[in-house]
Protein backbone atom coordinates (compact mmCIF):
# COMPACT_ATOMS: atom_id res chain seq x y z
CA UNK A 1 0.00 0.00 0.00
CA UNK A 2 1.67 3.62 -0.77
CA UNK A 3 1.86 6.02 1.78
CA UNK A 4 -0.54 8.03 0.06
CA UNK A 5 -3.35 5.39 -0.32
CA UNK A 6 -2.68 4.72 3.76
CA UNK A 7 -3.26 7.94 4.32
CA UNK A 8 -6.09 8.65 2.30
CA UNK A 9 -7.82 5.24 3.99
CA UNK A 10 -6.69 6.15 7.44
CA UNK A 11 -8.22 10.25 7.52
CA UNK A 12 -11.09 8.90 5.46
CA UNK A 13 -11.82 5.89 8.14
CA UNK A 14 -11.20 8.50 11.04
CA UNK A 15 -13.45 11.41 9.52
CA UNK A 16 -16.27 8.27 9.19
CA UNK A 17 -16.12 7.87 12.64
CA UNK A 18 -16.22 11.70 13.21
CA UNK A 19 -19.52 12.12 11.48
CA UNK A 20 -21.14 9.22 13.18
CA UNK A 21 -20.30 10.25 16.91
CA UNK A 22 -20.16 13.87 17.03
CA UNK A 23 -19.02 17.27 15.33
CA UNK A 24 -16.41 20.14 15.83
CA UNK A 25 -19.35 22.21 17.18
CA UNK A 26 -18.61 20.60 20.52
CA UNK A 27 -15.49 22.05 20.26
CA UNK A 28 -13.67 25.55 21.25
CA UNK A 29 -11.07 25.13 18.96
CA UNK A 30 -10.76 24.24 15.04
CA UNK A 31 -8.28 21.84 13.44
CA UNK A 32 -5.38 23.27 11.10
CA UNK A 33 -6.23 22.76 7.20
CA UNK A 34 -5.13 18.72 6.52
CA UNK A 35 -6.14 17.56 9.93
CA UNK A 36 -9.56 15.73 11.17
CA UNK A 37 -10.88 16.81 14.56
CA UNK A 38 -11.72 13.63 16.83
CA UNK A 39 -14.85 13.04 19.01
CA UNK A 40 -12.22 14.15 22.03
CA UNK A 41 -11.89 17.89 20.38
CA UNK A 42 -7.93 16.46 19.80
CA UNK A 43 -7.18 16.41 16.16
CA UNK A 44 -5.81 13.83 14.18
CA UNK A 45 -2.66 14.68 11.44
CA UNK A 46 -0.63 11.77 9.83
CA UNK A 47 3.07 11.79 10.90
CA UNK A 48 6.28 10.84 8.54
CA UNK A 49 7.59 7.98 10.42
CA UNK A 50 11.26 7.43 9.43
CA UNK A 51 11.10 4.73 11.77
CA UNK A 52 8.19 2.64 10.52
CA UNK A 53 8.86 -1.02 8.85
CA UNK A 54 6.22 -2.48 6.57
CA UNK A 55 5.68 -6.35 7.43
CA UNK A 56 3.57 -7.55 4.53
CA UNK A 57 4.48 -11.32 4.57
CA UNK A 58 4.21 -14.29 6.78
CA UNK A 59 7.20 -14.96 9.22
CA UNK A 60 8.97 -18.26 8.49
CA UNK A 61 11.61 -18.17 10.24
CA UNK A 62 12.79 -16.46 13.68
CA UNK A 63 13.16 -12.82 13.45
CA UNK A 64 12.94 -9.85 16.22
CA UNK A 65 11.33 -6.66 16.25
CA UNK A 66 13.67 -4.31 17.70
CA UNK A 67 12.67 -1.21 20.16
CA UNK A 68 12.80 2.16 18.80
CA UNK A 69 10.68 1.26 15.35
CA UNK A 70 6.88 0.71 14.43
CA UNK A 71 6.16 -2.41 12.72
CA UNK A 72 2.90 -2.07 10.35
CA UNK A 73 1.22 -5.18 9.88
CA UNK A 74 -0.50 -4.55 5.90
CA UNK A 75 -2.73 -7.55 5.81
CA UNK A 76 -3.11 -10.87 7.76
CA UNK A 77 0.43 -11.67 9.30
CA UNK A 78 1.04 -15.40 10.08
CA UNK A 79 4.06 -16.84 12.36
CA UNK A 80 4.21 -20.10 10.54
CA UNK A 81 5.12 -23.13 12.68
CA UNK A 82 8.64 -23.47 13.81
CA UNK A 83 9.40 -19.56 13.67
CA UNK A 84 10.06 -17.73 16.62
CA UNK A 85 9.11 -14.01 16.86
CA UNK A 86 10.62 -11.98 19.44
CA UNK A 87 9.64 -8.06 20.16
CA UNK A 88 11.69 -5.88 22.77
CA UNK A 89 9.90 -3.92 25.19
CA UNK A 90 8.86 -0.52 24.17
CA UNK A 91 8.14 -1.67 20.49
CA UNK A 92 4.92 -0.23 18.86
CA UNK A 93 2.69 -2.44 16.14
CA UNK A 94 0.71 -1.22 14.30
CA UNK A 95 -2.32 -2.67 11.87
CA UNK A 96 -3.42 -0.84 9.02
CA UNK A 97 -7.18 -0.22 8.35
CA UNK A 98 -9.07 -2.68 6.42
CA UNK A 99 -11.96 -4.65 6.63
CA UNK A 100 -12.86 -8.26 5.54
CA UNK A 101 -10.21 -10.00 3.47
CA UNK A 102 -7.71 -6.80 3.98
CA UNK A 103 -8.02 -6.67 8.00
CA UNK A 104 -4.76 -6.70 9.50
CA UNK A 105 -4.02 -9.29 12.31
CA UNK A 106 -1.17 -11.03 13.84
CA UNK A 107 -1.89 -14.83 13.95
CA UNK A 108 0.47 -16.72 16.10
CA UNK A 109 0.16 -20.37 14.25
CA UNK A 110 0.31 -23.78 15.97
CA UNK A 111 3.97 -25.09 16.38
CA UNK A 112 4.61 -20.92 16.32
CA UNK A 113 6.24 -18.87 18.92
CA UNK A 114 5.65 -15.36 20.04
CA UNK A 115 8.04 -13.79 22.97
CA UNK A 116 6.66 -10.29 23.40
CA UNK A 117 8.00 -9.93 26.76
CA UNK A 118 7.48 -5.78 27.94
CA UNK A 119 8.07 -4.37 30.89
CA UNK A 120 6.33 -2.06 33.52
CA UNK A 121 8.42 1.21 32.00
CA UNK A 122 8.31 -0.29 28.34
CA UNK A 123 5.19 -1.92 27.22
CA UNK A 124 4.85 -3.57 23.64
CA UNK A 125 1.98 -1.39 22.37
CA UNK A 126 -0.57 -3.17 19.69
CA UNK A 127 -2.63 -0.20 18.15
CA UNK A 128 -3.69 1.29 14.60
CA UNK A 129 -1.54 2.55 12.19
CA UNK A 130 -3.96 5.70 12.90
CA UNK A 131 -2.86 5.86 16.04
CA UNK A 132 0.67 8.78 16.08
CA UNK A 133 2.22 7.14 18.99
CA UNK A 134 5.58 6.23 18.57
CA UNK A 135 7.82 3.81 19.98
CA UNK A 136 10.56 6.31 20.86
CA UNK A 137 7.88 7.83 22.65
CA UNK A 138 6.95 4.80 24.55
CA UNK A 139 10.57 4.24 25.63
CA UNK A 140 10.38 8.02 26.84
CA UNK A 141 7.68 7.08 29.33
CA UNK A 142 4.37 8.31 27.33
CA UNK A 143 1.97 5.38 26.75
CA UNK A 144 -0.47 7.43 25.68
CA UNK A 145 -1.85 7.73 22.23
CA UNK A 146 -1.62 11.41 21.30
CA UNK A 147 -4.52 10.98 19.13
CA UNK A 148 -6.74 8.22 19.23
CA UNK A 149 -9.02 7.74 22.46
CA UNK A 150 -11.22 4.63 23.78
CA UNK A 151 -14.09 5.42 21.80
CA UNK A 152 -12.40 4.62 18.73
CA UNK A 153 -12.70 0.65 17.78
CA UNK A 154 -12.16 -1.47 14.98
CA UNK A 155 -9.54 0.42 13.07
CA UNK A 156 -7.41 -3.07 12.84
CA UNK A 157 -7.57 -6.49 13.64
CA UNK A 158 -6.20 -7.93 16.33
CA UNK A 159 -3.46 -10.74 17.76
CA UNK A 160 -4.75 -14.60 17.46
CA UNK A 161 -2.81 -17.08 19.41
CA UNK A 162 -3.31 -20.85 18.46
CA UNK A 163 -2.04 -23.80 19.74
CA UNK A 164 -1.98 -27.95 20.17
CA UNK A 165 -4.01 -28.15 23.44
CA UNK A 166 -7.19 -29.67 24.21
CA UNK A 167 -10.53 -28.02 22.42
CA UNK A 168 -14.16 -29.84 22.92
CA UNK A 169 -16.24 -28.71 19.48
CA UNK A 170 -19.24 -30.40 17.44
CA UNK A 171 -18.26 -33.55 15.91
CA UNK A 172 -15.73 -34.40 18.35
CA UNK A 173 -12.42 -33.32 16.49
CA UNK A 174 -9.70 -32.70 17.81
CA UNK A 175 -9.11 -29.48 16.08
CA UNK A 176 -11.06 -26.88 13.85
CA UNK A 177 -10.57 -23.54 12.58
CA UNK A 178 -10.10 -20.11 14.09
CA UNK A 179 -13.02 -18.35 13.57
CA UNK A 180 -12.30 -15.32 10.76
CA UNK A 181 -9.52 -16.87 8.96
CA UNK A 182 -10.68 -18.43 5.82
CA UNK A 183 -10.44 -22.35 5.44
CA UNK A 184 -7.73 -22.12 2.81
CA UNK A 185 -5.03 -20.64 5.30
CA UNK A 186 -3.99 -23.92 7.30
CA UNK A 187 -2.10 -21.37 9.66
CA UNK A 188 -5.68 -20.64 11.32
CA UNK A 189 -5.88 -23.93 12.76
CA UNK A 190 -5.99 -24.83 16.40
CA UNK A 191 -6.58 -27.58 18.97
CA UNK A 192 -4.53 -30.83 19.70
CA UNK A 193 -3.79 -33.09 22.59
CA UNK A 194 -1.12 -31.31 24.30
CA UNK A 195 -2.27 -29.68 27.16
CA UNK A 196 1.16 -28.12 27.93
CA UNK A 197 1.82 -26.82 24.91
CA UNK A 198 3.92 -23.54 24.91
CA UNK A 199 3.30 -20.59 22.42
CA UNK A 200 5.33 -18.19 24.33
CA UNK A 201 5.61 -14.74 26.53
CA UNK A 202 3.05 -12.25 25.83
CA UNK A 203 3.88 -10.13 29.35
CA UNK A 204 3.25 -6.07 29.86
CA UNK A 205 1.35 -5.62 26.53
CA UNK A 206 -1.82 -3.09 25.73
CA UNK A 207 -3.68 -4.29 22.79
CA UNK A 208 -5.92 -1.01 21.59
CA UNK A 209 -8.57 -0.27 18.92
CA UNK A 210 -8.85 -3.51 17.38
CA UNK A 211 -11.78 -5.65 16.32
CA UNK A 212 -12.44 -4.72 12.70
CA UNK A 213 -15.26 -6.39 10.66
CA UNK A 214 -13.71 -9.75 8.87
CA UNK A 215 -17.28 -10.96 7.55
CA UNK A 216 -20.88 -10.34 8.12
CA UNK A 217 -21.30 -9.87 11.85
CA UNK A 218 -17.93 -11.06 12.73
CA UNK A 219 -14.87 -9.48 14.03
CA UNK A 220 -11.88 -10.08 15.87
CA UNK A 221 -11.22 -10.07 19.54
CA UNK A 222 -8.34 -8.21 21.04
CA UNK A 223 -6.73 -11.36 21.97
CA UNK A 224 -8.29 -14.74 20.69
CA UNK A 225 -6.68 -17.95 22.50
CA UNK A 226 -7.42 -21.00 20.61
CA UNK A 227 -6.27 -23.93 22.08
CA UNK A 228 -3.54 -22.20 23.93
CA UNK A 229 -1.15 -24.65 26.27
CA UNK A 230 -0.45 -23.90 29.36
CA UNK A 231 2.93 -23.76 29.03
CA UNK A 232 2.36 -20.47 27.52
CA UNK A 233 2.64 -17.43 29.86
CA UNK A 234 0.73 -15.11 29.86
CA UNK A 235 0.33 -11.79 32.37
CA UNK A 236 -0.04 -7.95 32.56
CA UNK A 237 -1.96 -7.73 29.63
CA UNK A 238 -4.25 -4.84 28.78
CA UNK A 239 -6.73 -4.63 25.79
CA UNK A 240 -8.66 -1.24 25.03
CA UNK A 241 -11.20 -0.35 22.55
CA UNK A 242 -12.04 -3.04 20.96
CA UNK A 243 -15.15 -3.85 18.63
CA UNK A 244 -15.69 -7.36 19.42
CA UNK A 245 -14.37 -9.09 22.87
CA UNK A 246 -11.60 -8.37 24.82
CA UNK A 247 -10.31 -11.41 25.32
CA UNK A 248 -12.01 -14.77 24.15
CA UNK A 249 -10.86 -18.26 25.06
CA UNK A 250 -11.52 -20.94 22.97
CA UNK A 251 -10.46 -24.20 24.38
CA UNK A 252 -6.50 -24.54 25.73
CA UNK A 253 -5.50 -25.15 29.05
CA UNK A 254 -3.85 -21.42 29.30
CA UNK A 255 -3.15 -19.46 32.46
CA UNK A 256 -3.64 -15.53 32.23
CA UNK A 257 -2.89 -13.41 35.38
CA UNK A 258 -3.31 -9.10 35.63
CA UNK A 259 -5.86 -8.66 33.17
CA UNK A 260 -7.90 -5.56 32.30
CA UNK A 261 -10.71 -5.18 29.95
CA UNK A 262 -12.08 -1.99 29.34
CA UNK A 263 -14.24 0.05 26.78
CA UNK A 264 -14.66 -3.19 24.66
CA UNK A 265 -17.43 -3.16 22.05
CA UNK A 266 -18.88 -6.70 23.00
CA UNK A 267 -17.73 -8.81 25.72
CA UNK A 268 -15.24 -8.04 28.05
CA UNK A 269 -14.03 -12.09 28.66
CA UNK A 270 -15.57 -14.51 26.96
CA UNK A 271 -14.92 -18.81 27.35
CA UNK A 272 -15.69 -21.05 24.94
CA UNK A 273 -15.16 -24.87 23.98
CA UNK A 274 -14.02 -26.58 27.74
CA UNK A 275 -11.04 -23.68 28.31
CA UNK A 276 -9.71 -25.31 31.59
CA UNK A 277 -7.28 -22.72 32.20
CA UNK A 278 -7.31 -19.79 34.89
CA UNK A 279 -7.50 -16.34 34.65
CA UNK A 280 -6.08 -14.42 38.26
CA UNK A 281 -6.48 -10.72 38.89
CA UNK A 282 -8.88 -9.17 36.47
CA UNK A 283 -11.09 -6.30 35.74
CA UNK A 284 -13.57 -5.60 32.87
CA UNK A 285 -14.63 -2.20 33.05
CA UNK A 286 -16.94 0.23 30.85
CA UNK A 287 -18.51 -1.56 28.57
CA UNK A 288 -19.50 -0.76 25.46
CA UNK A 289 -23.02 -2.23 24.51
CA UNK A 290 -22.15 -6.01 25.30
CA UNK A 291 -21.58 -8.20 28.77
CA UNK A 292 -18.70 -8.05 31.26
CA UNK A 293 -18.35 -11.86 30.53
CA UNK A 294 -19.99 -14.65 28.05
CA UNK A 295 -19.46 -17.74 29.95
CA UNK A 296 -19.84 -20.45 27.59
CA UNK A 297 -19.07 -24.42 27.31
CA UNK A 298 -17.74 -27.46 25.46
CA UNK A 299 -19.25 -27.74 22.40
CA UNK A 300 -18.83 -31.67 22.07
CA UNK A 301 -18.88 -34.24 24.37
CA UNK A 302 -15.36 -33.89 26.00
CA UNK A 303 -15.82 -31.99 29.37
CA UNK A 304 -12.15 -32.08 31.18
CA UNK A 305 -13.01 -29.81 34.09
CA UNK A 306 -13.50 -26.69 35.54
CA UNK A 307 -11.83 -23.04 34.13
CA UNK A 308 -11.83 -19.99 37.29
CA UNK A 309 -11.85 -16.56 37.20
CA UNK A 310 -10.42 -15.21 40.49
CA UNK A 311 -10.05 -11.74 42.05
CA UNK A 312 -12.14 -10.22 39.81
CA UNK A 313 -13.75 -7.00 39.24
CA UNK A 314 -16.01 -5.78 37.12
CA UNK A 315 -17.56 -1.72 36.53
CA UNK A 316 -20.76 -2.31 35.03
CA UNK A 317 -21.26 1.43 33.30
CA UNK A 318 -24.11 2.45 31.84
CA UNK A 319 -23.87 0.35 29.07
CA UNK A 320 -23.34 -3.16 29.57
CA UNK A 321 -25.81 -5.44 28.30
CA UNK A 322 -25.78 -8.90 31.05
CA UNK A 323 -23.41 -8.31 34.00
CA UNK A 324 -22.60 -12.21 33.29
CA UNK A 325 -23.80 -14.15 30.74
CA UNK A 326 -23.86 -18.04 31.90
CA UNK A 327 -24.70 -20.72 28.96
CA UNK A 328 -26.61 -23.60 30.62
CA UNK A 329 -23.50 -25.91 30.47
CA UNK A 330 -20.83 -23.68 31.31
CA UNK A 331 -17.94 -24.99 32.69
CA UNK A 332 -16.96 -21.42 34.63
CA UNK A 333 -16.39 -21.18 38.36
CA UNK A 334 -15.55 -16.90 39.66
CA UNK A 335 -14.47 -17.14 43.01
CA UNK A 336 -13.88 -13.48 44.89
CA UNK A 337 -15.61 -11.14 42.57
CA UNK A 338 -16.52 -7.34 43.08
CA UNK A 339 -19.01 -5.95 41.22
CA UNK A 340 -19.89 -2.40 41.25
CA UNK A 341 -20.74 0.84 38.87
CA UNK A 342 -24.31 -0.55 38.23
CA UNK A 343 -26.31 2.32 36.70
CA UNK A 344 -29.72 3.14 38.19
CA UNK A 345 -31.67 2.87 35.87
CA UNK A 346 -29.60 -0.51 34.79
CA UNK A 347 -32.51 -3.67 34.45
CA UNK A 348 -31.99 -5.85 37.72
CA UNK A 349 -33.64 -9.03 35.89
CA UNK A 350 -31.65 -8.96 33.44
CA UNK A 351 -27.88 -8.94 34.89
CA UNK A 352 -27.42 -12.54 35.15
CA UNK A 353 -28.48 -14.66 32.50
CA UNK A 354 -28.81 -18.80 32.95
CA UNK A 355 -26.74 -17.52 36.66
CA UNK A 356 -24.15 -20.14 37.39
CA UNK A 357 -25.19 -22.52 34.25
CA UNK A 358 -25.71 -26.12 35.02
CA UNK A 359 -23.71 -25.85 38.76
CA UNK A 360 -21.24 -27.79 38.35
CA UNK A 361 -17.99 -25.48 39.23
CA UNK A 362 -17.61 -23.37 41.91
CA UNK A 363 -18.80 -20.24 43.42
CA UNK A 364 -18.23 -17.74 46.22
CA UNK A 365 -17.33 -14.96 47.41
CA UNK A 366 -19.07 -11.88 45.87
CA UNK A 367 -19.60 -8.40 46.90
CA UNK A 368 -21.55 -4.98 45.48
CA UNK A 369 -21.93 -2.28 45.60
CA UNK A 370 -25.37 -0.58 43.37
CA UNK A 371 -27.10 3.11 43.79
CA UNK A 372 -29.26 3.96 47.15
CA UNK A 373 -32.57 2.37 46.75
CA UNK A 374 -30.98 -0.09 44.14
CA UNK A 375 -32.85 -3.49 43.78
CA UNK A 376 -29.62 -5.33 44.84
CA UNK A 377 -31.62 -7.83 45.53
CA UNK A 378 -32.77 -8.94 42.46
CA UNK A 379 -29.98 -8.10 40.92
CA UNK A 380 -27.90 -10.86 42.57
CA UNK A 381 -30.81 -13.42 43.42
CA UNK A 382 -28.50 -16.34 42.27
CA UNK A 383 -25.80 -15.57 43.97
CA UNK A 384 -27.21 -14.33 47.13
CA UNK A 385 -29.91 -17.38 47.45
CA UNK A 386 -26.94 -19.49 47.77
CA UNK A 387 -24.89 -17.50 50.62
CA UNK A 388 -21.93 -16.54 48.06
CA UNK A 389 -22.90 -12.70 47.46
CA UNK A 390 -23.32 -9.77 50.29
CA UNK A 391 -23.76 -5.65 49.84
CA UNK A 392 -20.91 -3.67 50.75
CA UNK A 393 -20.63 0.38 50.95
CA UNK A 394 -18.50 1.68 48.05
CA UNK A 395 -15.08 1.44 48.98
CA UNK A 396 -15.65 -1.26 51.57
CA UNK A 397 -14.87 -4.04 49.57
CA UNK A 398 -12.37 -6.58 50.49
CA UNK A 399 -12.32 -8.75 47.55
CA UNK A 400 -11.72 -8.26 43.90
CA UNK A 401 -8.80 -7.13 41.96
CA UNK A 402 -5.50 -5.92 42.91
CA UNK A 403 -5.73 -2.54 40.69
CA UNK A 404 -2.14 -1.73 41.95
CA UNK A 405 -0.91 -3.64 39.16
CA UNK A 406 -2.16 -1.87 36.53
CA UNK A 407 -0.67 1.20 36.85
CA UNK A 408 1.11 0.66 33.73
CA UNK A 409 -1.23 0.68 31.31
CA UNK A 410 -3.04 3.13 29.40
CA UNK A 411 -6.75 2.68 31.74
CA UNK A 412 -4.51 4.19 34.84
CA UNK A 413 -2.41 7.05 32.92
CA UNK A 414 -5.71 7.52 31.13
CA UNK A 415 -7.01 8.61 34.37
CA UNK A 416 -9.60 6.16 33.48
CA UNK A 417 -9.22 3.69 36.50
CA UNK A 418 -9.22 6.27 38.78
CA UNK A 419 -12.35 7.67 37.47
CA UNK A 420 -14.28 4.96 38.22
CA UNK A 421 -12.77 4.52 41.52
CA UNK A 422 -10.21 2.25 40.96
Amino acid sequence: MTKHLFSYLVLAVITLCFIACGNDDDCDTTCPEGAVQLTDCSCFEEQDVDSEIQVTENITSDVTWTAGKEYVIAGRVAVESGATLTIEPGTVVKGEIGQEANAAALLIARGARLMAVGTAEAPIIFTSAGDNLTSEMVLAGTIASPNLNETLRGLWGGLIILGNAPISIEGNAIEAQIEGIPTSDSNGLYGGADPNDNSGVISYVSIRHGGTNIGEGNEINGLTLGGVGNGTTIDNIEIVANADDGIEWFGGTVNVNNALVWSCGDDGMDTDQDWVGNCHNWIVALSAGGSAMELDGPEGDQLTGCNFFTNGTIYAGDNIDHIIDFDEDTNTGIIDLYVFGVAADYDATVGFETFGGNGGCSFGSWEYTVPAGYDGATLFAGAIGGGQAAEVEMNANTIGADSNVFGWTYGAVSGTLTSIGL
